[in-house]
């Protein structure tokens, strides 16, 4: 199954959970939430969350899409990159996840393969102290082994996705994931890896891999993912 037939899944996955969450107690939330007491809110947008987490981790952490993706595959033809082909694709993401792998043993980096993508989840607690989007000194030398593999396999479009958990409001979690972001996309960049590879993407809150509910699950939630997709010819 290719990466556009798992989005369409995903999609059709999400409406359908957030279909079947639109209502509660027999009301519709959303359309008059003064009905709900704030507690029920929240329960229902941690229980949202959850769903729509679900749903998209079936395409391994790629959030942005095929026209985000279109759009980097056209940037880097343009710049003389070229792209991969039928079983060299799967060839080439097998040695760079091995790379990968080693180099991240024992960091704290997660290396997950879905398909031809390759996700790295970075917890916050190795990259950014609490409520912040400013990189710890101590992750640096992680993100440089990340920047030399990806300068290494360079027929790759990454995806850079920030996430949090559910503390605090929609609006500062999605600016925060959205730093978060940027910063290691910066960074990155600063190592070489060439800008027009990247997209930046912040998720918020939307995307727990965890329950919300314990501080463990918030930890596991407060994330950046690196997500390398395969260039193709």
């Amino acid at each position: 199954m290719n990466t556009r037939t798992k989005l369409a899944l995903a999609a059709a996955v999400m409406s359908t959970a957030l279909a079947g969450c639109a209502t509660t107690g027999g009301g519709y939330y959303g359309g008059q939430p003064e009905q709900y007491p704030s507690q029920e809110r929240d329960v229902n947008r941690t229980q949202r969350g959850a769903l729509i987490g679900a749903a998209v981790g079936a395409v391994a952490g790629l959030l942005s899409g095929d026209d985000a993706t279109e759009r980097r595959q056209r940037a880097l033809v343009g710049a003389g990159v070229g792209g991969l082909a039928g079983g060299a694709i799967g060839n080439y993401q097998d040695r760079q996840e091995r790379a990968l792998r080693e180099r991240m043993q024992g960091t704290g980096v997660e290396v997950v393969r879905q398909g031809d993508n390759i996700t790295l989840n970075m917890p916050s607690n190795i990259t950014f102290g609490f409520d912040e989007s400013r990189l710890q000194p101590q992750f640096y030398p992680v993100l440089d082994n990340v920047a030399a593999t990806l300068n290494e396999y360079s027929q790759t479009i990454v995806e850079v996705a920030g996430h949090t958990d559910s503390q605090g409001t929609d609006q500062y979690n999605q600016a925060l994931s959205e730093r978060r972001a940027a910063t290691v996309a910066g960074y990155l960049s600063g190592k070489g890896v060439m800008h027009d590879r990247m997209i930046t993407i912040g998720a918020g809150e939307s995307r727990p891999i965890a329950s919300n509910d314990t501080e463990a699950g918030r930890a596991a939630n407060r994330r950046v993912e690196i997500t390398l997709v395969p260039l193709r010819s």
